[in-house]
């Protein structure tokens, strides 16, 4: 394994892993953002229209 970063410097390399790591965070989470489902800043009524939503039944009383 030594020998490895005697080839590459070890603080660029864990830099750019940093980097890249960062950026693949970021994208997932646009990508979720832009969904329905998985937006959490607009809220779970966003997601799900109350026409689609059945009436409220009221229990009945025995």
């Amino acid at each position: 394994m030594w020998r490895i970063w005697r080839l590459f410097d070890p603080l660029r390399t864990m830099v750019a892993q940093a980097v890249f790591l960062f950026a693949i965070a970021v994208m997932i989470h646009l990508i979720l953002l832009s969904t329905n489902k998985f937006n959490w800043l607009d809220g779970p009524a966003a997601a799900m229209p109350t026409a689609a939503m059945p009436a409220a039944t009221p229990a009945a009383k025995s």
